[in-house]
């Protein structure tokens, strides 16, 4: 068997700990070093790991780290990123990858003149209801999809996030922070975005911080957090897409998709486990049968209780299509598309008007039962 991929993190935060834990569960990868400006907090995942602590620049310069992943705050990961390409390693970022399409375009211009690959989150779209909605979807037996509609909606992350601040500024909101995962999961289910139009507003400037550490701060809100937009699709269909951490509490599904043929209803996207249910013509919704897929075994307990958690699966594809020169599902050009989609919803937002897409992409390879069995160690 080849040898595994080493991989080095960047960015040791919140989200750190789930690629250091659940990464061992893939072949093809090795989690060996990470690295974060704060180099305490590199050194506490190091320790609770077994992982060695760096400086960016050690990681950068390491023989065996052949992936670096850009955990990142979001206004950051285009510098980082780049640094990572120019160092001649290739690149797994959490999402949104880049904040605009031009950042996007040039990351993927360098990526191309090295060889290198360039992947990103979500990586949820992998899980096991996901992929049974989109086998579903690929059968026939809703039809063509027409429309369908999304929702994500809270009170924000000022509840429970040590640290909430970028989530209320450029290159955070619902949008960039949520929204990646509802349409990568829309664009691998019914294809790429022609054009968007939105409204945006901002509700209150202000947030004050209700968890610990730092409860009772103010902080400034200077990105739009309650967005209604309108996605027409290449295929012709039209999704309303809803999106706000201004709501305390709703009643809507997460995504439903309208057929000539049926219904599928579709479990939030943030995770990769999850209810799929589907009613052909007029009768009443079932649940589908279960599917068995290794991505959606519950594996983590949460306050919800046992959940499937996959994270880090679309750093183990990207791996493997490395080793097999194929083309790996958490690809630049989707991850591309979707910050196009992303930015252009907020550009309408400001502007009132009708964006249209500059880049499109091919829906990524479904990922079947056996094939996500093959990825587990």
């Amino acid at each position: 068997m080849a040898r595994k991929l080493g991989v080095g993190v960047i960015g040791c935060g919140n989200i750190s700990a789930a690629y250091f834990s659940l990464a061992p569960l893939f072949k093809g990868v090795e989690m060996r070093a990470g690295a974060d400006l704060d180099l305490k907090m590199a050194q506490a995942r190091a320790k609770e790991f077994g992982v060695r602590a760096e400086t960016v620049e050690q990681i950068l310069a390491a023989d065996d780290i052949d992936i670096v992943v850009n955990l990142t705050i979001p206004a950051a990961h285009y510098d980082v990123s780049k640094a990572i390409l120019d160092a001649g390693k290739h690149v797994y970022s959490e999402k949104p990858f880049v904040l605009s399409v031009k950042q996007g375009q040039d990351l993927k211009k360098r990526a191309e003149r090295k060889g290198l690959r360039i992947g990103s989150a979500p990586d949820t779209f992998l899980g096991g209801a996901h992929q049974f909605a989109r086998s579903i979807v690929d059968s026939g037996k809703i039809g063509r999809i027409t429309s369908g509609t999304c929702y994500v909606m809270s009170h924000g992350m000022e509840h429970w996030h040590p640290n909430p601040d970028f989530f209320f500024q450029p290159g955070g909101g619902p949008i960039l922070d949520i929204g990646p995962y509802y349409i990568t999961n829309l664009v691998q289910l019914i294809g790429p975005v022609k054009q968007v139009a939105a409204l945006a507003t901002t509700p209150a400037s202000e947030r004050t911080i209700t968890s610990r550490p730092r409860y009772g701060e103010k902080i400034k809100v200077t990105t739009p957090t309650t967005i209604h937009a309108l996605l027409e699709f290449e295929n012709g269909a039209t999704v309303t897409f809803n999106a706000s951490w201004d709501v305390w509490k709703h009643g809507h599904a997460p995504i439903e998709l309208y057929g000539e043929r049926g219904t599928i209803f579709v479990p939030d996207p943030n995770f990769f486990g999850g209810e799929v249910s589907f009613t052909n013509r007029a009768e009443a919704a079932r649940k589908m049968p279960k599917w068995e897929h290794a991505f959606s075994v519950p594996n983590q307990q949460h306050p919800q209780g046992m959940m499937a958690n996959y994270r880090a699966a679309g750093l183990a594809d990207m791996a493997l299509a490395i080793r097999q020169d194929r083309p790996h599902r958490c690809s630049l050009d989707l991850s591309l598309h979707v910050i196009e989609v992303m930015t252009a919803i907020l550009k309408s937002g400001e502007t009132g008007k009708f964006v249209a897409m500059q880049t499109t992409c091919e829906r990524p390879q479904a990922l079947s039962p056996r094939d996500a069995k093959a990825m587990l160690a």
